[in-house]
């Protein structure tokens, strides 16, 4: 790394100018923060909120899908949002902590980045786990829909990496290379990772609805399991190309790589495992609850008023009742 790029990932990122040469010379300088009553909000916290509503609303929306209440995707959002940011931030200073020792005023300084997915998805399945245990409902049957909210929210929230001229890779001469150019004019093309990865998290989504929504699930948890395989595929490859890798220590070993190859590995295994199983379409908790198992709470058609048709049955029963007697 040239002392250059150096001091362009460090101190001037923000100040950079951006093009893409695959799209012609021009080039843009998005704000990083725009001011509101008198305090800079930045756009990556816009974004990162953005991207929550959204993953909310598409829970609401397909919740019965998976056998659940809207009412349950509430009570799950409503300690999932917080703790997946404060997971997310915590993994990130964790492996900076050198750095965040020396600066302590900035550990909460998230408006600026510094999220780390992989901080987020583990506290976010440790509460879906304990929450799931408290309501008794299957963790899997809801995992399965809300880590396809995840990965939505994945490929949003990267553009708020773009707004902050962060998570870009090495120099490159690639056709999609993505220049900055600083302040002093000068200019250095590198890969833009917050793209790639935006664009395989989108495609990812695009599938996982699908199968979902589709009713190709076979069993519980299999949505869950396809994300786990597909998004350490593409973070394993392009967590290679950045140049702001989170290490272990003072080794060259990026965690995020590591954690994404073992992804991999037990997704890969465990679908296969499940692929050579016969899975009941009973078995489904969306088929139970439909089918009013034992013990299983039965999801009406129409949630607000879901006994409207008990009353009129009585009544026709007792017209026929009054109709005989005479």
């Amino acid at each position: 790394m040239n002392s250059i790029f150096l001091l362009l990932t460090e101190t001037m990122q923000r100040e950079s100018s951006i093009s893409f040469p695959m799209f012609g010379s021009g080039s843009i300088n998005p704000p990083s923060y725009f001011n509101l009553f008198g305090r800079n909000i930045y756009f990556y916290g816009v974004i990162v909120a953005f991207a929550f509503i959204l993953g909310t609303l598409y829970c609401t929306k397909k919740a019965k899908l998976v056998g659940i209440r809207a009412d349950d995707v509430y009570d799950v959002l409503l300690w999932l949002i917080p703790l997946c940011i404060v997971g997310a931030r915590i993994y990130y200073v964790l492996f900076r902590l050198d750095y965040y020792l020396a600066h302590p005023s900035e550990i909460f300084a998230i408006w600026e980045g510094g999220l780390a997915i992989y901080g987020g998805i583990i506290v976010g399945a440790l509460v879906i786990f304990f929450i799931c245990r408290r309501k008794k409902i299957p963790v899997m049957a809801v995992l399965d829909l809300f880590i396809i909210a995840c990965i939505i929210g994945q490929a949003i929230g990267r553009w708020g990496n773009f707004m902050n001229r962060e998570a870009f890779g090495s120099e490159t001469d690639i056709f999609c290379r993505m220049g900055l150019t600083s302040p002093s004019g000068t200019t250095i093309y590198v890969h833009p990772t917050f793209l790639y990865e935006s664009l395989w998290n989108l495609a990812g989504f695009i599938f996982l609805n699908w199968f979902l929504s589709s009713g190709k699930r076979k069993y519980d948890g299999q949505c869950f399991l396809i994300y786990l395989l597909w998004y350490g595929l593409g973070r394993s490859w392009i967590e290679g190309l950045r140049t702001d890798s989170l290490y272990i220590g003072h080794t060259n070993l990026r965690i995020s790589q590591l954690l994404s190859i073992a992804m991999i590995i037990v997704s890969a295994v465990l679908l296969i495992i499940n692929a050579k199983k016969q899975h009941k379409p009973e078995d489904l908790f969306v088929n139970r609850v439909n089918a009013g198992a034992p013990g299983v709470e039965v999801i009406p058609e129409n949630p607000e008023n879901p006994e409207v048709a008990e009353p009129e049955e009585k009544n026709e029963t007792t017209e026929t009742e009054t109709d005989s007697k005479e």
